[in-house]
């Protein structure tokens, strides 16, 4: 496999190389130890597709529920659970006239990666028309996490290098993996560190195959905590996913992350203003994330739409280090499923819907949002206990 040099660092060692360096030196100092960050033949390319991605007004749309949550969303307005309903309702979105101008990737499940729009084109070669890029879901899911105090881990390392290999010669140019933390649940050490370990085995086999990784450690809005405590909890989480992220030779320049926005958990009765939201994210990005990362774009976790826009415009009103944009799902399907209903005639009226909502993140990301005219659908929170994809 072909090695680029594209990020050194030097890192103090761990203490049994410090003595096994002093046992060799006649001046027993602390010595650095350098790593180098391989991506593979894929470098450059990882480079220019994640910068891409995180390019000025333009976020992603998150499109990849399986098919059993895809379900859910389809008995919301009344739809049976079929492939045939799943394929009319992603055709709809991935077809929207000029969804590129606002979206610049689209985050798939597998079987939306294969599938074909209800005029016969493939789903992916219609996003590549729009200049958007085709993602792809990687993970397998949350399972309970033995040994901790009933928390997750995600699962699909297995088989995963083989499975990246696959989807990039099927289009897809990134990848997500979605994992959780818990705030009630504690979160424990091990449900962290588990968390951060495979994110970071993630993202490698993911460069290693030429998918830019979405980094996704999502602390769930579950919890009755305010927004200190979220902070206080996402420092931790996040030192922990670029420590790993670096032991494991992970190029920063060629990944793009997905956190949670610092808000007060769901059931808090303080609610946190859009200012203030800003103001804990931002500080927490400073301290953790290093400007080589191109993108940090945030999910909306049960935000209702106007809250998680407002919340993006509120942390845009200055300059940042890196593209703040979005990565949404709910924040952007919500209002343009309802509009749907499973009806043909009213795919137009769905898509200037979605036209809307991603119109409106655009100027959020650029800062220049107005909430001034938006519905009042458009204002109800989405947020579930649990939530899983």
């Amino acid at each position: 496999m072909a090695s680029a040099t594209l990020l050194k660092s030097s890192f103090l060692p761990k203490r049994s190389e410090w003595h096994a360096a002093a046992r060799k030196s006649s001046n027993p100092q602390p010595v650095a130890v350098s790593f180098t960050v391989r991506a593979g033949a894929y470098s450059d390319e990882l480079v220019k597709t994640a910068k891409t991605i995180a390019s000025p007004g333009r976020g992603i749309l998150a499109m990849d529920e399986s098919n059993a949550t895809c379900g859910k969303r389809l008995a919301s307005i009344g739809l049976e659970n079929t492939e045939a309903n799943r394929q009319a309702y992603r055709t709809l979105l991935v077809s929207a006239p000029g969804l590129g101008q606002y979206i610049s990737g689209a985050i798939l499940f597998e079987e939306t990666l294969y599938q074909s729009t209800t005029d016969g084109k493939k789903m992916v070669d219609v996003l590549v028309e729009q200049k958007i890029a085709p993602g792809i879901k990687v993970d397998k899911g949350l399972v309970p996490l033995a040994g901790s105090n009933d928390e997750s881990w995600c699962q699909g390392l297995d088989g995963l290098a083989s499975r990246c290999a696959a989807y990039y010669q099927q289009g897809a140019r990134f990848a997500k993996w979605r994992t959780v933390v818990s705030i009630p649940n504690g979160p424990s050490a091990l449900a962290v560190k588990e968390a951060a370990w495979g994110l970071a085995r993630y993202a490698a086999i993911a460069q290693d195959n030429g998918l830019v990784p979405i980094v996704e450690p999502e602390i769930l809005l579950d919890g009755e905590h305010g927004i200190d405590r979220t902070f206080e909890v996402a420092q931790k989480v996040w030192a922990e996913v670029f420590f790993y992220l670096a032991e494991n030779n992970v190029m920063f320049e060629g990944i793009l992350l997905k956190p949670s926005m610092v808000t007060p958990g769901a059931e808090c009765k303080e609610k946190a203003t859009p200012e203030q939201v800003a103001d804990y994210t931002l500080k927490l990005l400073h301290r953790r994330v290093p400007s080589a990362v191109p993108g940090i774009m945030f999910l909306s976790g049960g935000q209702s739409e106007v809250e998680a826009t407002l919340n993006l415009n509120a942390m845009n009103q200055s300059p940042n280090p890196w593209h703040v944009s979005f990565s949404y799902a709910r924040a952007l399907q919500n209002t343009c499923l309802k509009t749907w209903g499973g009806r043909p005639e009213n795919v137009k009226a769905a898509q200037d819907v979605l036209l809307v909502r991603a119109k409106a993140n655009s100027l959020a990301q650029l800062g220049k949002y107005s909430a001034e005219g938006e519905a009042a659908e458009a204002k109800e929170g989405m947020y579930v206990k649990n939530y899983s994809y």
